[in-house]
């Protein structure tokens, strides 16, 4: 007899409320600010089999419970850091990852877990992430699958020789010990819920939840992926050493409800640190996000659909690097994986797809020693202009990933020797588009003490591309003040370069791509945009076709009217999809 669908429904809410409370004991916890402010960390509940039933990241328990053939028992605790130990769950070494066994009665039921990106692993540098780093020996300390705590009792070796790799032990220990709390947390509330309604209803529901994903995932599959296959490629800009652009292809298609991605035609992996590990059970996670969020965002993101996916990544390619390949850095491609899959589901349904964001993870890293002689580490993720979609403008200054938000400027003032002289997004760009491009941000740092800032950026030669007919969106660029006005011009990937008290960073991320005709958006929305400070008075009539009254905000009609039908006399048919400056791209061709 099937379940019936009200227990079910208690157990999804239940295990939603759960992750949640595992994120509020982390953030409540941790001392790092990526985490504790800027949410970068994952949670995961699975079933007995180590299948995400609610999370974010896709189930990496197999793997790592394969390197204990003794097995778990009651009170384990399992730490690691290495992307090559647990099949690229976690992607660099700079997140660590906790899984706890969960029982009932002396029986396993499931897993709880929890990954964050803590400040510093070691390595030559802040931070742990060299731009300059050819191998993951080169990054710092990395830890493959060791057991923190067995059967209750913690490893005090492990803790020390975390301790005496970082340079900042005391946040370290204390994020560490976080993730672990945040893991007891959903142990308590699973035993709880077994403990309502017995371990055997619990296992069955977690059963249905996993059906019910993978019933509405083929629907989405069937709906729209091509059965022909096609194919969309993006390239990220460089490596950081030199090398580039790389490549990302992608081509996709479907037969039945069974859905093809296959990475034949990536480039080959980097020497700089941008090479990204992606399992296929990483990849499929990311597709079952991807085209949940876009088509389908009532269902329930787990690994139930995982079967109905099949995936290709060449060995050696930048999207599955042979070790020791370097990994620091991996976040470029990484977000721009989004981007290609995007641009490859729009071949076939472009009213479905939204354009190109900044894709990327924008890092600012100042480190040193302040007036006090205090030392001082600040790794701070950045963000930029989300796409135009189907649905609406793209948000501005946001996040790739949902649920990472920024840290507070009063805390930055607060804990670290800066000031922060302003923090916006940046006019005009956002690609125009029927739906607007979300605007970049820009930030502009003074430095309070002497130290060293490193960069890690990119879209700073490639545009975020539009779609149907929206523009590309702006890229990025980072400038260095010095107190005596010098002006330099820094690139998207550095490493350590020095600064002084009274020296300035300004750190302009990239734009986003726009969607549909820019000459059919309202007048009105126009014009708020331009109220607001997002678009200029230049760049609406440029793009737009809007023109205002003399002084005032009041659009001209009968102007804007006219400006309209010239500009599309003139302009010709709009493409598919507009890539903005590409000659990188065609300059690198020319020389291979």
């Amino acid at each position: 007899m099937a379940m019936d669908s009200i227990t079910v429904d208690i157990v999804e809410n239940a295990l939603k409320n759960i992750k949640d409370e595992m994120d509020v004991t982390l953030f409540r916890s941790a001392m790092s600010p990526v985490i504790r402010e800027q949410h970068d960390c994952f949670p995961m509940i699975t079933d007995v089999h180590g299948q995400m039933v609610v999370g974010n990241f896709g189930s990496h328990v197999p793997e790592v419970i394969a390197h204990f053939p003794e097995g778990v028992a009651e009170g384990d605790v399992i730490f690691l850091s290495d992307p090559y130990s647990c099949g690229g769950s976690i992607s660099h070494i700079n997140d660590w990852m906790i899984i706890i066994p969960i029982f009932f009665s002396s029986r396993l039921v499931g897993y709880a877990s929890m990954f964050g990106h803590v400040m510093d692993v070691g390595g030559p540098v802040p931070a742990s992430l060299p731009v300059t780093a050819t191998s993951i020996f080169g990054e710092g300390v990395r830890f493959p699958p060791v057991k923190l705590y067995e059967r209750g009792k913690l490893n005090d070796a492990v803790l020390r020789i975390i301790q005496a790799n970082t340079r900042t032990p005391l946040e370290n220990y204390s994020d560490l010990m976080a993730l672990v709390a945040a893991c007891r947390t959903a142990e308590k509330r699973v035993v709880e819920l077994c403990a309502r309604f017995g371990p055997d209803t619990y296992q069955e529901a977690l059963d249905e939840l996993l059906a019910r994903t993978n019933r509405m995932m083929r629907q989405l599959i069937q709906g729209f992926l091509p059965e022909q296959p096609v194919s969309f490629e993006d390239y990220v800009d460089d490596d950081g050493l030199g090398n580039g652009p790389f490549k990302m292809k992608l081509s996709i298609w479907r037969e039945g409800d069974q859905a093809f991605f296959d990475w034949t035609g990536t480039d080959p992996q980097a020497q700089g640190p941008i090479s990204y590990y992606l399992s296929d059970a990483m990849f499929k996670m990311f597709i079952g996000a991807f085209l949940i969020s876009v088509f389908d965002p009532a269902i329930m993101f787990n690994d139930g659909f995982y079967d109905l996916l099949h995936v290709t990544t060449p060995e050696g390619s930048l999207l599955r690097p042979n070790f020791p390949a370097a990994l620091g850095c991996r976040t470029h491609v990484l977000s721009r994986l989004f981007d290609v899959l995007s641009g490859a589901l729009s071949l076939n349904t472009p009213e479905n797809s939204p354009a190109a964001g900044y894709g990327t993870s924008p890092y600012f890293i100042y480190s040193g020693t302040d007036a006090d002689g205090r030392d001082y580490h600040l790794m701070e993720v950045m963000y930029g202009g989300l796409p135009g979609r189907p649905i609406g403008d793209g948000l501005d200054g946001h996040s790739w990933w949902p649920a990472f938000v920024n840290i507070p400027t009063e805390y930055l003032e607060t804990y670290y020797p800066l000031r922060v002289e302003y923090y916006r997004t940046g006019m005009d760009s956002g690609g125009a588009g029927l739906h607007r491009g979300g605007n970049c941000n820009e930030k502009l740092y003074t430095c309070l003490a002497d130290g060293l800032v490193s960069i890690h950026d990119d879209r700073a030669k490639l545009q975020p591309w539009g779609i149907n007919g929206g523009e590309p969106g702006t890229s990025s660029y980072k400038i260095l003040i010095r107190s005596d006005g010098t002006v330099e011009h820094l690139p998207s990937k550095l490493d350590g370069v020095e600064v002084h008290k009274g020296d300035q960073v300004l750190f302009v991320t990239g734009g986003s791509g726009g969607f549909g005709d820019p000459l059919e958006r309202h007048p009105d929305r126009v014009r708020a945009d331009v109220a607001r400070g997002l678009v200029s008075r230049d760049k609406a009539a440029k793009s737009y076709g809007v023109v205002f009254k003399p002084g005032t905000t009041e659009v001209d009609e009968v102007a804007t009217e006219d400006l309209r039908r010239d500009l599309r006399e003139t302009r010709g048919e709009l493409a598919a999809f507009q890539f903005g400056n590409r000659d990188v791209v065609a300059s690198s061709s020319d020389t291979m």
